[in-house]
């Protein structure tokens, strides 16, 4: 029998169980966390990059249920965590000493003026990091930008204020791996 899961060879055969197993022995020391998520496709597509990325953890902040169907089943081979509140995802990764930085374009139009973003091109990442994304309309909370220790932006060239949050936390993710993962 084929098998049809969207899985590269080297693990087309084996059990979801040990699937996860095989990409726990090399996991990349990124995590990503998800605040405000709704029904939208966006969230699974934020999973699915988060296990192209092999990420150690995805947290989800908040309402736990989403739209698995964006994810195209790699829940299954992540670990996903759900914390209810802000403060309790923030004192884990205080605990574990983990640089929490939010993806967010959304800053100065919100007028939190004591809260900047900066390019995401001109960030020097830890390898500790969570990388933190929002819902598609809402956003990062301001409760959670606060208690943030970066804000990034990318960089917009054409009409569109941002992209799509599936797309940013690709960029995102992409941008960590530069700096991280060995070539």
């Amino acid at each position: 029998m084929e098998d049809t899961r969207n899985l590269v060879d080297e693990y087309k055969g084996l059990s979801n169980e040990e699937v996860f197993d095989r990409l726990a022995e090399k996991r990349s020391a990124l995590e990503v966390a998800i605040e405000n998520i709704s029904h939208d496709f966006n969230a699974g597509t934020i999973v699915r990059n988060a296990n192209n990325f092999n990420v150690s953890k995805v947290h989800i902040i908040g309402r736990k249920k989403y739209n698995r169907r964006g994810a195209m089943c790699t829940d299954k081979y992540l670990e996903i965590v759900h914390w209810e509140t802000v403060d309790a995802f923030v004192d884990d990764q205080r605990a574990r000493k983990r640089e929490i930085v939010a993806i967010e374009n959304n800053v100065k139009s919100r007028g939190l003026k004591a809260i900047v973003s900066k390019p995401i091109e001109e960030k020097k990442f830890k390898e500790e990091t969570t990388l933190v994304f929002g819902g598609e309309s809402d956003g990062i909370s301001d409760e959670l930008l606060k208690k943030c220790d970066d804000i990034r932006e990318i960089s917009s060239f054409g009409s569109t204020r941002s992209v799509n949050v599936g797309v940013a936390s690709g960029i995102a993710m992409y941008e960590w791996a530069k700096q991280n993962l060995e070539k």
